[in-house]
């Protein structure tokens, strides 16, 4: 398995991550056995850098990563994030980046996750009521304390990673990047890049619909987040499915499938770029880390820019009240 470094401070993580988010929450139905199934079979094929946060379930994920994990600790680069406060029935509470709560989560997240140290610990959302250098202050004591060994920053402005930057080196930020959602083009990456932070790309396969599995909302199970994301929905859909045929078109004269080349795509955009595709099926898991075997020549990459522009996708990525909550 090919590695790539993230940041300047020596993380070092695989060439593709696992995304395990919807292992335990937001895309309907679970099978705990088949997702530690799935984790298995990724530390098997090399793909050894596991991405949750404590909001998912709520916690539910760290645990079930916790378990996948135990014998196997010291193949894994685990990543975990904090900040967004779910209640017990699964309502969202706000984001929280206040000192104490720092510690508190990642105490918490430790034991859940059953380690002693965190690999990489972000910072979910940036709460704006809270000046990013305390937050940083705390997370760089968890560091001191040995319990977190890199830093990372989620869905955070140039502007709120120079300021984390000075407080503390920012190893890693994590942003959605696809083809159908490119916006960390327009000033993210250059600053990571100026910063010497790398860059992880949640959300590679645009939740699922870059690789052709959903031709009609009905497709989408019941209960699924996605019902009442933007993008998925009504005329948006009809208009993103264009998209997702001329990806299918270009995937088939490679000889790849859809995600393959989304992620070949990503992976070609440099090498301090990491996707974390999520899955919970181990055919899935395959087929992704089967993209690392896809060349993409310039020609390649020219006709996958022409048909998926920045601004390509139909609709805003999240809903009117999550996008609010984005640090921009």
């Amino acid at each position: 398995m090919e590695t790539r470094p993230l940041g300047r401070q020596g993380l070092v993580v695989s060439a593709q991550g696992l995304g395990c988010m919807g292992m335990s929450d937001f895309y309907g139905g679970r099978d705990d056995a088949e997702s530690v199934a799935t984790i298995h079979r990724a530390l098997d094929l090399g793909v050894a850098f596991l991405d949750t946060a404590h909001m998912y379930g709520p916690y539910a994920n760290e645990e079930l990563v916790g378990r996948a994990i135990r014998g196997r600790r010291g193949e894994v680069v685990l990543a975990t994030k904090f900040g967004i406060e779910r209640g017990a029935d699964g309502s969202l509470l706000g984001i929280n980046g206040r000192p104490g709560y720092v510690r508190s989560a990642c105490e918490a997240s430790l034991k859940r996750l059953g380690v002693e140290t965190i690999d990489l610990y972000y910072q979910h959302r940036v709460d704006r009521t809270v000046p990013i250098e305390e937050t940083v202050g705390a997370m760089s004591e968890l560091v001191r304390a040995g319990k977190v060994r890199y830093l990372g920053l989620s869905e955070a402005s140039p502007a709120t990673l120079r300021r984390a930057h000075a407080v503390h080196p920012v190893s890693a930020l994590q942003t959605e990047y696809s083809l159908w959602t490119r916006d960390p083009e327009d000033g993210v990456l250059a600053a990571c890049r100026e910063l010497g932070a790398g860059f992880v790309a949640y959300s590679p396969l645009g939740r699922g619909f870059l690789t052709g599995r959903f031709r009609r909302f009905e497709d989408l199970p019941e209960g699924d987040y996605r019902r009442n994301a933007p993008r998925f929905q009504g005329e948006n859909f009809r208009k993103n499915l264009d998209l997702v045929a001329k990806v299918e078109e270009i995937a088939r004269e490679k000889g790849c499938t859809p995600a393959q080349l989304a992620l070949a795509w990503l992976g070609a955009q440099g090498a301090d770029v990491v996707p974390i595709p999520g899955t919970k099926a181990r055919a899935r898991l395959e087929e992704n880390a089967g993209a690392l075997a896809v060349s993409l020549t310039p020609a390649d990459l020219a006709r996958i820019d022409a048909v998926a522009p920045k601004g390509v996708a139909a609709g805003p990525r999240y809903p009117e009240a999550s996008m609010r909550a984005i640090d921009t």
